[in-house]
């Protein structure tokens, strides 16, 4: 696979890469492109999340589900897309709760989180990949067990990380977080079947930034400007 991955997640991931099970994934991979499959991201983005937000820099986690299944949507940052794609169904959500929580204007045509990212919002799929048009296609094949490794060394190796857990399969991820040393925020899915029913109202945006200065942490702009 065709991929970059920062010097410290590397590190502190060196373990996982050697696994039977990690292999087993850039195996399937390979086959699904031999095969003909398309998949997304491209394989250079697989990592990208990783890429950037350096793991000495983490101050957040969102945790998505599945990258996007459309052409030219995914790049392998959770709930973004990138320059020139229209913002997503979910992330206009996002937007509208940025605004009413923050009373920070949102683009409408504009949807790179990257901004994010590169303040220390680990923007975390839980599946890395997917196959075009076909949503959760890649969700076992390896990478849940990844994703839960890397959701286990933030845990341990770091401290005061806010972790955001936005519907129900985010929230399974609970247990994997030792809640002594990190804040977990949860609500609704910001996706228009469940936004209104908590995730607009959850200000998630102001109270991740409280609890980032409360502990010395300087806070996320989370204001986006194309």
């Amino acid at each position: 696979m065709d991929v970059r991955i920062e010097h410290g997640w590397k590190e502190v991931l060196k373990d996982e890469f050697r696994k039977d099970y990690f292999l087993q994934i850039v195996t399937w991979l390979k086959t699904e492109k031999i095969s003909g499959r398309v998949i997304f991201p491209p394989g250079s983005l697989i990592f990208n999340a990783f890429e950037q937000t350096p793991f000495d820099s983490l101050k957040v986690v969102l945790l998505g589900q599945d990258p996007y299944h459309g052409p030219g949507q995914a790049h392998g940052l959770s709930f973004s897309v990138p320059d020139g794609v229209k913002p997503p169904p979910s992330l206009q959500n996002i937007f509208k709760e940025i605004e009413s929580d923050l009373g920070i204007r949102m683009p409408t045509n504009y949807g790179n989180l990257t901004h994010w990212a590169k303040q220390g919002v680990l923007l975390l799929n839980a599946s890395l990949t997917v196959r075009a048009n076909e949503p959760n296609s890649h969700s076992k094949i390896g990478w849940m067990e990844f994703t839960d490794a890397v959701i286990k060394v933030i845990s341990e190796k770091k401290e005061h990380i806010v972790f955001l857990l936005w519907g129900r399969f985010a929230q399974e991820k609970q247990p994997l977080i030792d809640e002594t040393k990190h804040f977990v925020l949860k609500a609704a899915h910001p996706s228009p079947f469940s936004a209104d029913k908590g995730f607009f109202g959850c200000r998630h945006f102001s109270k991740t930034n409280a609890l980032l200065v409360k502990n010395g942490i300087d806070p996320i702009d989370w204001k986006l400007t194309n």
